[in-house]
């Protein structure tokens, strides 16, 4: 399978040409850019090639421009976060969590993916798309002696933040210490709307 465009598409930014597509890209567009992410991850044996819509300035885009300037987004942080799956072996991942609900719908608030590298390093990729709670996941990693956890996180305190040309880095990745080895249970704790990447060795 080949997911030829994949990502949010939104109304264009006030001022800009319509054609052109141009908008914002926010803490939401990093969720969804990690959840979809898990979605490939999860099923790599049928999808070989999956391709973000646009890379510039359209669409949910890794980077947009202005004359001169350029900045990062948050699709653009996630998307180096998980470059740690790249070439590696899929893990399954099992993830139990509460639902994040709104009006009607409800979606599992917790979405993962895992894999190991030629390095022998396991990484767990994971997003709490609940706008208001923090979840606590605990996964059980039986079938490794793993000693130690460490991870980054792609947080913000409001959803609709991003990136701006005066603020080019309001939104990055910082290290994430909310998680904790214990024997094979590692427990984490995720900040609502966050994206995190841990690394187990």
């Amino acid at each position: 399978m080949v997911v030829d465009e994949w990502g949010g598409w939104y109304d264009v930014e006030p001022g800009t040409n319509g054609g052109f597509l141009y908008q914002q890209n926010t803490m939401r567009d990093a969720m969804i850019a990690g959840a979809t992410l898990n979605i490939f991850n999860n099923h790599c044996d049928r999808v070989r090639m999956a391709n973000l819509a646009q890379m510039v300035n359209v669409l949910q885009a890794v980077v947009l421009t202005n004359e001169e300037k350029m900045i990062l987004t948050p699709t653009y942080h996630v998307m180096e976060m998980y470059n740690v799956h790249q070439d590696a072996t899929m893990l399954p991942v099992t993830v139990n969590s509460s639902d994040y609900k709104m009006g009607k719908e409800k979606l599992k608030a917790i979405s993962a993916s895992a894999s190991k590298d030629k390095d022998g390093l396991t990484h767990i990729s994971l997003v709490n798309i609940d706008y208001s709670k923090a979840q606590e996941v605990t996964i059980n990693v039986s079938g490794a002696n793993y000693t130690s956890v460490t991870g980054r996180i792609l947080a913000s305190d409001k959803i609709q933040n991003y990136n701006s040309f005066e603020e080019p880095n309001k939104i990055k990745p910082a290290t994430f210490t909310g998680a904790t080895l214990s024997g094979t249970n590692l427990k984490v704790k995720m900040p609502p709307f966050s994206v995190v990447v841990l690394e187990l060795k």
